[in-house]
């Protein structure tokens, strides 16, 4: 299998570099860009299967950057900033990023993330394939598509997959620190709000009203679960 092509975007020569070469030891491929133009001609060349993407760059803000991005490709996008309020990461988690650490970091952790995310790369099992239809929703894991009464629903990468494994388990209740073990694969330190965040991005695109969602609902104090429209009092 080719190794996973990865693009790191930082303004600040000395963190790229670094990145840079700790993740060409670890195998992956890379190419690195300081700027927003720079790194958008690099993407469109190199098509990466993941960014680490600065949000404060010279020439753009990275929550564009990020957006601009993962409408052109599926790319995953772990944002990578010395911003350390969680309201920043909820708003880049909004915009689609699938991950967020920050400065200063540890190039250990900065891997294990990589990884985790890249893991969401997986071919399926044959058990995985089957696609699940719940009245006008379909999901298709394999092509990774949702379609709402016939219509392509855009879902970011980890939209899609806390989507999927929640409807692949209808009726059970999960909690946030669940879904997060089970979706983001790895043990999240920080916020857990960033569930909340990507449920309600999901909502927008899926519910018929999202203040009273019929398909992910809340179970209070404990966390979420999908139901079928079929069993939808």
């Amino acid at each position: 299998m080719a190794p996973a092509k990865i693009l790191v975007v930082d303004d600040d020569p000395a963190i790229r570099n670094l990145v840079h070469r700790f993740l060409t030891k670890q195998n992956y491929h890379m190419e690195s860009a300081e700027d927003g133009k720079s790194a958008m001609q690099v993407f469109e060349q190199f098509n990466p299967d993941l960014v680490i993407l600065d949000v404060n760059l010279p020439d753009a803000n990275g929550y564009s950057l990020c957006q601009e991005m993962q409408s052109r490709t599926n790319v995953f996008v772990l944002m990578l900033t010395s911003r350390t309020d969680e309201a920043d990461k909820v708003r880049g988690f909004a915009q689609g990023a699938d991950d967020y650490i920050t400065k200063p970091f540890s190039l250990v952790e900065l891997g294990g993330r990589v990884g985790a995310i890249l893991k969401r790369q997986r071919i399926v099992t044959t058990a995985e394939q089957q696609c699940l239809t719940f009245g006008g929703l379909m999901i298709d894991p394999v092509r990774r598509e949702v379609k709402l009464n016939e219509e392509i629903v855009p879902l970011t990468a980890l939209e899609f997959d806390l989507l999927h494994f929640l409807a692949a388990h209808p009726g059970r209740v999960w909690r946030r620190a669940e879904l997060i073990q089970e979706v983001w694969d790895y043990e999240y330190v920080g916020d857990q709000r960033v569930v909340d965040v990507h449920i309600g991005q999901i909502r927008k695109k899926i519910e018929i009203d999202t203040s009273q969602p019929a398909l992910i609902q809340t179970v209070r104090g404990v966390g979420y679960k999908f139901e079928s429209p079929a069993v939808v009092s």
